[in-house]
């Protein structure tokens, strides 16, 4: 064991039925667990792992794994209600960065994921020991584990020598590596969730007999709901509640439930949850509110013993509507119609609303989960049970928190290219930023790292409730438009002109119509019309002609999606004309979008069936449509965007940097700001550009250090330098275009007098030739993890505030968008004739910077400020970097919360 093995924490995680193991370092106390672990294999299996069948190898095995903590050394067991299942160790030899592992898995649990888990978390344990490489030796009869070395994701090379075969395994994270740990973890998850969305019996504990509890509430409604499958209640009063027959207690139950539903005092909860996990439930939902830590601790711990899922405490309840199954366990005054949309949120208001809404539109729900204080089952799992449940077409997220933002972006990227994922993004306000020091960590508000978050993963967020189903309504109904450009008709030229304005202020464009297109028109469109875009066909119009100008734009080319504006006109009403019958009459299923707005709607948001079966989302406001219209545009480029990738970079030393952060942190185990030496050092290591410097501590060595520089005549900066300092020029620590000795001595001299006793040393640079001032930096947010910043630089990035952020690591796509989101992008590529920068140097910065964030967790913020940018090169001019000490948390390994 290495000195910290006993410090890593223990986890749970899934095994690919869905149950749930724990993993964690060996200890001394686990022999006997060990030595029982071996003892209990077969004959075969013992020389199939020792190469003989020798009890006497496995007594050695359990003696190693538990011998005192030793450099090089690691040994992790899965261990399940008590027992040991498994053990993954490895030992490193002379190559540091090698080490020898092996793997042994029980008797009657093998092809159920416990090596091949094991060994992910191992990986994991062993990159962080700085070990690149693993070795194997295995008998080349050992089927099962080469199999497990083959399907890791990791590239392995295989020798074979006679009946043995030596595996070298690469540790490197990759893409690859990554998306097979997902794909396994997927697997495992929907597996896991079964028995609460699918579940063969539901027994609801806390039903009382009189009205108004919560679990008598839920049990009617389950009952009423037509639950398919087998219903409990759990009362020791009562035989039969609400015609459901009751049980006095969880272990009496004629059938183990799937899923237990609670509805008890938060003081019950941990003993029911214990007596469901012993009789085998393999489900909980928690409605109760109002734990306390030990209470909350308590029920976690029962979940985590017995393999339960959990939704909830304090949440709103579950739906499947699936017809197969109708399962409504939730406190909705009305069963949601069954349809295609997945639902998550944690405010059980929200889901009210939600349900009711997907309802009312006739999208209905496919399933639905509140959960509450999200003790266990999130987002991220529910985005994996719509995937792969055959149902769900759309996904609605209502999230107020992320567990695991890396894993749940990573997730939600995947997800987004087979069906849009809409949020709500809540808690947009600054009111919850945190203090912050750099100009890096000022520009990274809230609203900015959500935003990053939901754009790098295709995820479309609105800004309320009404604003996710009205675009809901649009994307379940329509086909996605090919571009932004958007053709507006209208019986009414007021309305035309307010939704013309809508679409602009959404970022729509409204591009003129050609001649070719003027003059159809015109022979369709009644006397009087303006053919322009909008296009105003006057009150006179009738429904055959509208249907005729809709049809006739849909196919030119340069429009990507209709919006008719109308209002009911007497004239209509005397021809008997219905002017919506213009499209709902004509086929659903158009080659690009269609959408109504009609301001005398009693509700903001409807879907008008159309003859064919399909519908047409109609609006009450046109800034409703048009905001609609540009969520599904951006979702259309997004798509139509292949997935970026992480490059490959060349000179970085993560090993240095690691080590270059340790010494650090060592020295100052509360972290702090490097000094300029250490702060380019770290740089260095990762082929960062910096300007060349020199460090001075007294007058005489500014003189040399200036003349090393940049000779006699050159012009040189000097900046002032003491632990804390950061916004130079805001504290005058700075001295620009000083030429000749007399003039460095005078600055040293200045800088020496007014901050004597704080300044501990000058930094002597050449002055830097012109160019365009940017800043790069990054700030590591609590949640999110390192998020990466760009903008326009100098003294005045705060003020301008003209900056964009996309959460590391950043995807050679990430950097496109960074590079051309601010406003200051035109002056990048030569906007005013000064010709573009060094846009491939750009981009290894921001690459580098990104890839320094991810190696080093440490890394709290970096600020380049100023990054000179010329058509020659990219260059930090200044650079400040702040540590802290932090435990290394692997974000994609398997792991319950």
């Amino acid at each position: 064991m290495t000195d910290d093995t006993l410090s890593r924490p223990t986890v749970h995680a899934l095994l690919s039925d869905g149950t749930t193991v724990c993993i964690r370092p060996v200890a001394a106390a686990d022999h006997e667990h060990l030595r029982g672990l071996y003892e209990q294999m077969s004959a075969e299996n013992l020389r199939l792992r020792f190469f003989a069948a020798s009890r006497r190898s496995a007594a050695l095995a359990a003696d190693r794994a538990c011998a005192p903590p030793r450099p090089g050394y690691r040994a992790l067991m899965a261990e399940s209600r008590g027992q040991a299942i498994g053990l993954a160790e490895y030992e490193a030899g002379d190559d540091a960065a090698s080490a020898e592992m092996s793997i042994a898995v029980a008797d009657g649990l093998h092809h159920r994921g416990v090596g091949t888990l094991l060994v992910e978390h191992l990986v994991s344990a062993a990159r962080a020991d700085g070990i690149t490489t693993f070795t194997a030796d295995a008998l080349s009869e050992n089927h099962e584990v080469l199999r497990l070395f083959a399907d890791l994701g990791l590239r392995t090379a295989r020798c074979f020598a006679g009946p043995e075969v030596r595996c070298s395994i690469a540790l490197a994270e990759d893409d690859t590596y990554l998306s097979s740990v997902e794909a396994r973890g997927r697997a495992a998850d929907v597996a896991s969730l079964e028995p609460l969305l699918r579940p063969d019996a539901i027994a609801v504990v806390g039903a009382g007999r009189r009205p108004g509890s919560a679990g008598r509430a839920l049990l009617h409604h389950l009952h009423e709901g037509g639950f398919t499958r087998r219903l409990f209640a759990v009362n020791p009063h009562a035989t039969s509640i609400l015609g459901v027959p009751s049980y006095p207690s969880v272990s009496a139950l004629p059938k183990v439930p799937d899923l237990a539903v609670l509805a008890v005092p938060a003081a019950a909860l941990p003993d029911i949850a214990q007596e469901c996990g012993k009789a085998g439930v393999r489900a909980l939902l928690v409605v109760s509110a109002g734990l306390d830590s030990h209470q909350a601790q308590a029920l976690m711990e029962a979940c985590r013993t017995y393999g339960m899922r959990l939704v909830g405490p304090n949440c709103f309840g579950i739906t499947n509507a699936d017809p197969a199954l109708s399962l409504d366990a939730t406190f909705a005054a009305d069963h949601p119609r069954p349809g295609t949309a997945g639902v998550a949120v944690q405010s059980g208001g929200v889901g009210i609303a939600l349900l009711d809404g997907l309802s009312r539109l006739g999208i209905g729900v496919s399933s639905f989960a509140s959960l509450g204080d999200k003790y266990d089952v999130s987002g991220n799992d529910m985005l994996q049970w719509w995937e792969s449940d055959g149902r769900t077409e759309l996904a609605l997220l209502h999230l107020e928190s992320f567990g695991n933002p890396r894993a749940f972006s990573r997730t939600a990227r995947r997800v987004s290219r087979r069906m849009p994922v809409l949020t709500v993004d809540a808690g947009r306000t600054d009111a919850g930023r945190r203090a912050a020091a750099s100009h890096t960590a000022a520009a990274a508000t809230p609203t900015m790292t959500r935003q990053a978050l939901f754009t790098q993963a295709g995820i479309t967020a609105t800004h309320s409730v009404g604003e996710l189903l009205e675009t809901a309504a649009l994307l379940h109904s329509q086909p996605l438009p090919t571009g932004s450009r958007v053709a507006v008709v209208t019986n009414a030229g007021g309305v035309g002109v307010l939704t013309a304005d809508a679409c602009a202020e959404a970022g729509l464009s409204l591009p003129p119509l050609t001649p070719s297109v003027i003059d159809s028109l015109y022979a369709v469109l009644p006397e009087g019309s303006t053919v322009a875009n909008p296009v105003d066909a006057t009150a006179a119009v009738t429904e055959g002609q509208l249907r005729d100008c809709v049809d006739r734009i849909i196919r030119h080319p340069g429009i990507d999606a209709v919006l008719l504006a109308l209002v009911p006109t007497a004239v209509a009403a005397a021809t008997g004309d219905n002017l919506v019958r213009a499209v709902t009459g004509g086929p659903a299923h158009r080659a690009r979008p269609v959408a109504v707005v009609r301001l005398e709607q009693d509700l903001p948001v409807r879907l008008l069936p159309t003859r064919d079966g399909g519908a047409i989302p109609s609006y009450a406001e046109p800034g409703a449509a048009a905001r609609a219209l540009a969520h599904a545009s951006r979702r259309a480029a997004w798509l139509s965007r292949p997935a970026g990738t992480v490059p490959e970079l060349a000179e970085v030393d993560t090993a240095r940097a690691r080590a270059v952060a340790g010494t650090y942190l060592a020295a100052h185990p509360d972290g702090g700001w490097l000094d300029p030496r250490t702060c380019a050092e770290l740089l260095t290591c990762y082929g960062i550009p910096q300007l060349p410097w020199s460090w001075a501590e007294s007058e005489d060595d500014a003189v040399v250090a200036a003349e090393r520089l940049c000779g006699p005549d050159g012009r040189v900066v000097l900046k002032a330098h003491w632990p804390g300092r950061l916004h130079k020029s805001e504290q005058h620590a700075v001295h620009l275009d000083l030429e000749g000795e007399a003039q460095v001595r005078a600055a040293f001299r200045d800088f020496a007098s007014r901050f004597a006793g704080l300044m501990t040393g000058v930094v002597v640079q050449p002055l830097a030739a012109r160019g365009t001032e940017l800043f790069a930096g990054v700030v590591r947010d609590e949640v999110f993890g390192p998020l990466v910043l760009f903008g326009l630089g100098g003294t005045a990035t705060e003020v301008l505030a003209d900056d964009a952020a996309r959460l590391a690591p950043l995807t050679d796509l990430d950097v496109h968008d960074l590079i051309t989101a601010p406003r200051c992008a035109p002056l990048l590529f030569g906007a005013g004739g000064s010709g573009p920068v060094d846009l491939e140097g750009l981009e290894q910065l921001l690459l580098r910077l990104s890839r320094l964030a991810s190696d080093l967790p440490q890394l709290a913020e970096a600020d380049f400020n100023p990054v000179l940018a010329t058509p020659d090169a990219v260059t930090v001019l200044d650079a400040q970097v702040r540590l802290l000490p932090r435990v290394v948390q692997d974000p994609y390994l398997r792991r319950l919360r």
